[in-house]
């Protein structure tokens, strides 16, 4: 058998390796227009901050190691087109393009960064986007040569540049189009976390939201000014673009391929898209969410590795259910840990729910421990059944601790009922006495319409 896969940096590197361990006499094959294969683009923005000095140390699987282990990787070889009735892939290399045959195909072609409508953007070789290990590399190696960076966007890549710019010394300025920074969260939530990181002494950094960047100017081919629609400008050294990713669903769509409401392909429970021969996983893809049933969008590194196993497994011939997501996710940015799953009470309501929240601010263990800290937590349920749906939380370390056992709950449908008496540890050093997501339990029973 054949199987071709496109893309493999998280999920179809992922696929490959599982399949071929399922089918150790088939003929697996990775084409990646990439430089390089199986690697943690995660990891990029703490590979810039200086958490560890070789790139190499994000790379999980080499070419070689692939290869020793019967997969062949095609690198900087683009598929330009995909002949489902055929059953046909067109790869274009440095020097020649040729057909190749396929019994399954797998597509993981991943996204890639939005340049926003910006005079200028594309005229600078100091403008960044964060992607690919190429474009770590030269932002780390601008960073070290700089005194000033400009962010454009404030979702969890800028702030977590934000975190490796500042560490490095810069003077940092971070533009926001929105209202608010990292829109995923509710907005009172977001506004916490602002004000969480402007409230830190001597700081080299500023937020503007509500500012549209207009144009970039500069001279000798470098930038040096960014403008804004409300007449601001911002002397800067290097900007770095960090306004959200699109699907590369491009591809799938030439090839005649259903691509579902949100831009990306979309696929039944089996990754299986409306070619039953072709699979589609990782960033390309929608998948079911778990709490409101529609298909979203939810690009995520742990979701395309879980999407890649199932693609896999189900080429291989072994029935195997991808559920759906929660959108967990965490993040750091200066000391505040950002944690979230399901939906948010925005979310919620958008979706049909009746929602109603509970937010409470607790230390994350007991006040009298020397490294005690804070954390502002909010669970959302819905007024008439009692059904958890989602939670945000900020603060100390012990956020995302209280994020993944909420997350828990959701995947098992729990109601507020049934999750106030859950016997959570306890000990001074990791708990309250009463955790934080017990206290906002304790809340919502008193919101909702079934009692507790």
């Amino acid at each position: 058998m054949n199987i071709v896969i496109i893309g493999g940096v998280a999920a179809g590197a992922k696929a490959a390796a599982k399949i071929k361990r399922l089918l150790p006499d088939s003929n697996v094959s990775i084409y990646t227009d990439d430089t390089h294969v199986s690697y943690s683009s995660c990891g990029l923005p703490y590979y810039i901050e200086g958490n560890f000095e070789d790139y190499k140390a994000l790379l999980v699987r080499s070419v070689e190691e692939f290869k020793a282990s019967g997969i062949d990787v095609f690198l900087e070889t683009k598929i330009d087109k995909i002949l489902p009735k055929q059953r046909q892939v067109l790869a274009c290399g440095k020097d020649k393009a040729w057909l190749i045959d396929y019994d399954r195909l797998i597509i993981a072609t991943g996204a890639r960064p939005f340049i926003p409508n910006i005079k200028g953007v594309n005229d600078f070789d100091n403008i960044y986007t964060l992607r690919k290990i190429e474009d770590g590399i030269n932002i780390r190696n601008k960073m070290l040569n700089s005194k000033k960076v400009v962010i454009i966007g404030s979702g969890f890549i800028g702030l977590e540049l934000l975190e490796a710019f500042v560490k490095n010394g810069l003077e940092v300025v971070v533009l926001e189009k929105g209202n608010h920074i990292i829109s995923s969260f509710d907005a009172d939530m977001s506004l916490l976390i602002r004000e969480r990181l402007e409230s830190i002494p001597d700081r080299n950094f500023l937020i503007q939201t509500g500012e549209i960047v207009s144009e970039v100017t500069g001279t000798n081919g470098l930038a040096d000014t960014v403008k804004t629609l409300s007449g601001k400008e911002f002397k800067t050294d290097f900007v770095v673009i960090c306004a959200g990713i699109i699907p590369n669903s491009e591809l799938a769509k030439n090839a005649g391929l259903e691509i579902g409401e949100s831009g990306a392909i979309k696929v039944n429970k089996l990754m299986q898209t409306s070619e039953p021969n072709i699979y589609a996983c990782g960033d390309c893809c929608e998948e079911p969410h778990i709490i409101s049933g529609h298909s979203v969008w939810v690009p995520l590194g742990s979701t395309a590795n879980k999407e890649g196993r199932c693609a896999a497994l189900n080429a291989a011939g072994v029935y195997t259910i991808f559920e759906g997501v929660l959108g967990s996710a965490v993040s750091r940015c200066l000391n505040t840990t950002m944690s979230m799953t399901g939906l948010t009470e925005k979310e919620a309501i958008e979706f049909g729910f009746t929602p109603v929240s509970a937010t409470v601010s607790k230390y994350d263990k007991v006040a009298y421990m020397p490294d005690v800290g804070e954390i502002t937590l909010k669970v959302v349920a819905d007024k008439a059944t009692g059904l958890l749906l989602g939670g945000q939380a900020i603060g100390s370390l012990g956020a995302d601790k209280r994020i993944n056992t909420l997350a828990s709950a959701l995947l098992g449908h729990l109601t507020v009922h049934q999750f106030k008496n859950n016997d959570l540890t306890y000990s001074p050093p990791y708990s309250p006495t009463i955790d934080p997501l017990l206290d906002a339990m304790n809340i919502l029973c008193g919101k909702i319409t079934r009692r507790c």
